[in-house]
Order: structure tokens, then sequence, then C-alpha cells
């Protein structure tokens, strides 16, 4: 069965098409200091490990872990292969990092080791790979700042080529304990002709406990399947180009001959503009065309346009409610129908015109490009003085450009089903571009954070609901925009409770965008002659070390930052 396409569906009662920009606030925020007594060891890339996924998959590994189920809990490895914990209950009062479990030394001596990875499996079980290509399944007993008990080692198995852990869950059923890990590799790649010469490699692992002889239980390998691409039950792949799953096993996995409508390419059949207020459809029509010969039917939510006689040209659900009173259409060069919809919220743009619809052409002309970029240099500002109400603020066009500017791959989000290998469920992201992925519920699936237009949506993945399979669940004002216009962003995360965003750069410095609070002063905003009721601020942390950022983490109250010699506490909100 071949799989679906869905779009995303926007919560429009979570956009504020009111937002004006992010206040600077000069507050200080508390910054405490834990200095390690050995250092976090960043494996440098090495000359071999030169291409864009070796940069993305390794040279921008978070080498900080956040336990999501107990709060204010962080991990990390050390040089000397030590998997150290460390809890925050007072600020005021930072203990040092605990020893909770060590890898073994040899491991340091492999040459084609990759940093060690941490994937924290449930309440009481981690994933841990030390870099070489041997995985370490762990029961840790109840973790966080009562527990003083070691990690025991249960599963250890040399899984091949070195690997990083992405992601790991576990269940019981019927008494059979069983974790699914999830691993990620760059493997060379003969077909890549073209390109870098490598692909993306994931492989599924699942290991189980059974009862051997003697009645002991020991746990095993029970199935392998390798996807291979560009960059539970089931497995969700957010990528650049399309995943296939090629081995299971072991054994090659038989690939179906791709679809023809996959391959070919068409002619759009419309090209759509729009501005905050309205949006221009034209579709093409046969020369010649009168105006009795057009089928037209419009609702709020629906649009059908077509001829006559036959199948209609545009036909589906809305990306979102129209104004039908205040729409019209005409007939344009006797070989083209114009559409003009007043849409009914004005301010959010819409990413496509009908739901799931990619025959048409989205155009943006260079006086609204110009337009947008204008509207957009105020959100943001380098300057720690910056005054939001200049006329003429200082900008480059060509960075702004720059910036603003969509990867060219399109991005796609797909759910594979665990049982058959396929793909049950298919988004194109478009320009949707990813952002980073945050644990809101360590119960339910991690959620993804997705450009749209200049904000910043999150998105919590219901694999039980294959009607609503990604929710949008948050939104984080301009932050889409914001975070293009910063050079040197390393590392993007946001708090549980999405109270505040946070990017950091690669050395130094940090940045918090916090959610619009009511002010308690009256400000009033001239030009648009009405009072401000909440304001959204900005704010700035810059470290006292000159040592790369290697690890950066959010919690509710606190952001973690990691160096090589020192980790960093932020307290960002109070109880």
């Amino acid at each position: 069965m071949a799989a679906s396409n869905y779009s995303l569906k926007v919560n429009r009662d979570l956009l504020d098409p009111n937002f004006e920009s992010y206040r600077l606030s000069l507050d200080a925020i508390p910054t405490y200091n834990v200095e390690l007594d050995a250092a976090v060891e960043e494996v440098k890339l090495k000359d071999t490990q030169y291409t864009l996924e070796h940069m993305r998959a390794f040279g921008m590994y978070n080498y900080l872990h956040l336990d999501p189920w107990y709060e204010d809990s962080v991990l990390f490895v050390d040089c000397k292969g030590r998997v150290l914990s460390l809890t925050v209950t007072l600020d005021t009062a930072l203990g040092k990092p605990r020893e909770v479990y060590r890898i073994s030394a040899e491991s340091s001596q492999c040459e084609d080791r990759l940093c060690a990875s941490l994937s924290l499996t449930s309440a009481t079980w981690a994933a841990l790979s030390d870099g070489t290509g041997r995985l370490h399944l762990l029961r840790t007993g109840k973790r966080g700042d009562s527990s003083h008990m070691k990690w025991e080692q249960l599963f250890s198995e040399d899984l091949g080529e070195p690997f990083t852990i992405l992601h790991s869950v576990s269940h019981v059923q019927a008494g059979v304990h069983t974790m699914e890990v999830l691993l990620l590799r760059i493997q060379k790649d003969l077909q890549e002709a073209k390109g870098s010469g490598y692909s993306v490699s994931l492989e599924w692992i699942t290991v189980a406990n059974t009862v051997g002889h003697g009645q002991e239980k020991k746990y095993e390998v029970k199935k392998r399947r390798v996807l291979r691409g560009k960059s539970g039950k089931g497995l969700m792949v957010a990528s650049e180009k399309p995943f296939i799953f090629t081995h299971v096993d072991g054994r090659p996995v038989e690939q179906p001959e791709p679809e023809p409508m996959e391959v070919e390419k068409t002619d759009p059949i419309y090209f759509w503009q729009q501005t905050a207020e309205d949006i221009t459809v034209c579709v093409r029509m046969p020369e010649g065309v009168t105006k009795d010969e057009v089928q037209f039917r419009l609702t709020a939510d629906n649009i059908s346009i077509g001829l006559q006689g036959f199948p209609p040209l545009l036909e589906g659900q809305l990306y979102a409610s129209v104004d039908p009173e205040a729409s019209a259409w005409i007939i344009k060069n006797d070989k083209s129908l114009e559409v003009t919809l007043q849409k009914r919220s004005e301010g959010p743009m819409w990413p496509e015109l009908v739901m799931g619809d990619r025959r048409g052409e989205y155009v943006m002309s260079d006086e609204q490009a110009a337009i947008i970029h204008e509207r957009l240099t105020h959100l943001t500002s380098e300057d720690l003085n910056g005054n939001p109400d200049r006329d003429k603020p200082p900008c480059n066009s060509q960075e702004l450009e720059d910036c603003d500017g969509f990867p060219e791959d399109s991005f796609r989000l797909t759910h594979f089903d665990g049982e058959s290998l396929k793909p049950t469920q298919v988004v194109n992201l478009g320009s949707h571009q990813y952002l980073f992925t945050v644990d809101v519920n360590p119960s339910e699936m991690p959620c993804l954070c997705l450009r749209h237009d200049v904000d910043a949506l999150v998105w919590q993945p219901r694999p039980d609901q294959p009607s609503n399979m990604w929710e949008h669940i948050a939104t984080f004002n301009a932050l889409g925009y914001v975070q293009a216009s910063k050079r040197d962003k390393k590392f993007a995360t946001c708090a549980p409770n999405f109270s505040y965003a946070s990017l950091c750069e690669c050395l130094r410095r940090a940045f918090i965008y916090r959610q619009p609070s009511p002010v308690e002063t009256v400000l009033f905003n001239r030009k648009q002659g009405r009072q401000v009721g909440q304001v959204a601020k900005q704010q700035v942390a810059s470290l006292d070390s000159d040592k790369p950022i290697l690890g950066f983490r959010a919690t509710n109250e606190r952001l973690y930052i990691l160096t090589s010699s020192n980790l960093f506490v932020l307290k960002v909100n109070n109880n």
C-alpha cells in the first residue's frame, strides 16, 4: 500500500499575528559554575570525515544529556570514560558530578572512534555507546539526586562500524523486557557518485531478554533493520532525502519499483501569491474559455474550480478559512481564471493553498520579498543597546537574504511501520526547516520544532492517532527568523513547558527568548496608536569561558551549558 501524504495542520489559536518583536532585557541571569576535575573530550573530525553529513552528525553532537524522568538532572561522559551525573536542587550549593558508570579504557585506542553517546531509555534503563561500535545496555535503577547506585551492565555487544545513539525506548510485554535502540552511522556509498560519496545509515536494533538454560534471563539482539538515506512499533524520520530499509538481520530488502508519479515532472496547474490580507490564484484554462463554462464553488474552508463536463482542476480544503462574500473571480486574457480570496484572519502567511495539493507553484515577487525583509529586521538585534523604534536600522540586505533562505532540498517527515517496514505517512515539509528536537514528556515521542514562515512551531508525534499523527502544541513567535540570523549558532532548544526558547553560539554566548508576558506599566505603541499589554523579552548570557560549547540543554527553570572544563548552570525561571 502506498504511503499517504499528509499536511501539518497549524493550530491558529497558538499563533499571534500581532506579535511585534522581542525587547532586550538587561536583567542579569544568575549563573553558577561547576569546575570539572577531568575534561570532556571533544572527539575532532578526521580528514576522512569531511562531508556535511559528518559535520551534522558528529561535529555538532550535543555532549550533554538531560534526564527527562528526573527534573534538573544532567549527564555527560568525560575523557576518562566516566559517565557523570549532576542533579541540581539548590543553585547556590552545587555539588560535584557523581560517577555512575565507567567505559573500559580500551575504547580510547580505536582509530575511527566517535564521541561516546548516551540515551536514557526509561526511568531505570540507559543505552550507551563508547564510540567504537559497541552498544551497552545498563540497568540504572532509580536515578536522580537521592540515588547513589552504580549502573549495572546487562548487555554489551560489538555491532560493527562506530555509531552514535539517536534514541531508545523500553517496553515490557508478556514478561519479556524489550529495548529498541536507533543508531546513526555515516557510511561510504558507492551509489552516491554525484554527491559526497557518503550516505546516512540508521540501524534499528531490538534487544530482549530470553530465558536460557537454568532459567537465567539473558539479553540478546532479536532484530536488526537498516535504513539508508541522506541525512517502538514504528519509526519516524525527519530528513532532507527519502529513507528506505535496505537490510533486515543482514539480509537485503527487496526494493519496490518506484511509482511513476514520483518521477514524472509536470507543469504547475495554478500559480498563487499572497499578502497578509488576501490570496490571488491564477488557474490555467483552455484558450477562449467563457464564464458560463466555469464551475466555481467556494465556502469558508473549501474550494472547487473546474469546467463544465470535466473533473475539477483544483478541489479540496483550504489551508485556513476565507471570507466567501469578499472573494471573487474573473477570466484573464481568455485563457486563465484569476481568483481573489479574502483571508478571514489577517497576518499569518499560508505555507500551501489547498491541503496536500502539490500541483501549484507559489510565486513571490521581488517587491513582496523586500517588504518581508524590511518587516523582519526589527525582530531581534545583536546590539545590546538596540533601539527598536529607530527609523533606519543598519542592516546588510545580502545577509538578510542569506539567512532567510531555505535549503534547496525538500525536507520530509516519514512514519515507518515496524512490521512491514513500509512508509505509512509522509509529510512534505517543503520550506519548513527543521530546528531542533526536545523531550517534553518522557512517556511520549520527542517533539520536533520546525520553522513556519517566521515562527517556530513545536509538533508532538501521535503514532496512535493516524488521522492526526503530528499535533501542533506550541509556538515561539519569530524564532524561525531569529535563529536564521545567528551566523554562529550551534545548538537550539526550549523548556519542556515552552516558557522560553534558547540558542547558543559556538563560543560563550547564549540567547534566551521568553514567551510574551503582561507588563507592569502601561506601554503605548505610537505607530499603531494602541496600548501594549504584553512584552516578549530577549536576554543574552555571556559565559566566563573561552572554551567551545559542547553541550546545551534546557529545563523549565534552568539552562545547562557544557564546555570541556566547566558545566554552567543558568537560573532562567524561578519556581
